[in-house]
């Protein structure tokens, strides 16, 4: 929105680093505020999964084979739902809404707290201990999730 605003900036454009940034020094009252915008939150969602697959480490999760659901509270989909899925198998990882395979885990979380995991700013036991983080299925998958990626720190630290 920024970029047709011709604000100059466009998310895609931003370093993964500056994003990580973005969100470590964003309000939880500005996260809210993005994550149930009827249009930046499905720009931002779109733009973490698309991401994904740049910083996924085959190495990490060279025997891997899981598919995981998502599923984040507040959408327009099924449910009041947006869904995404993320398949990791044979050294690569594919993340889309709909890549229409059978999960192993799904999981669901408010999208803030989704943007603040996949940046780096929370820690996913620390939400799923609390009750933020609900999975239906396999637990361990879901767990060990996050350190088949390698996350840049922010750019400011």
């Amino acid at each position: 929105m920024l970029g047709v605003a011709g604000a100059g900036v466009e998310l895609r454009g931003l370093t993964t680093e500056t994003l990580v940034s973005v969100v470590r020094r964003a309000s939880k009252e500005q996260l809210r505020a993005l994550a149930t915008h009827p249009e930046l939150r499905h720009v931002f969602l779109d733009e973490v999964f698309r991401r994904m697959a740049d910083h996924f480490v085959p190495e990490k999760a060279a025997y891997v084979s899981m598919v995981v659901s998502w599923r984040f509270s507040g959408g327009v989909g099924e449910g009041g739902f947006d869904r995404f899925q993320t398949v990791i198998e044979e050294g690569c990882c594919v993340s889309a809404p709909d890549l229409g395979r059978e999960p192993d885990t799904t999981i669901t979380i408010a999208v803030e707290d989704f943007f603040r995991i996949a940046t780096g700013n929370a820690a996913v036991t620390a939400l799923f201990v609390t009750g933020r983080v609900r999975v239906k299925g396999e637990y361990t998958p879901a767990l060990r999730l996050v350190s088949y990626f390698d996350i840049p720190k922010p750019a400011d630290a």
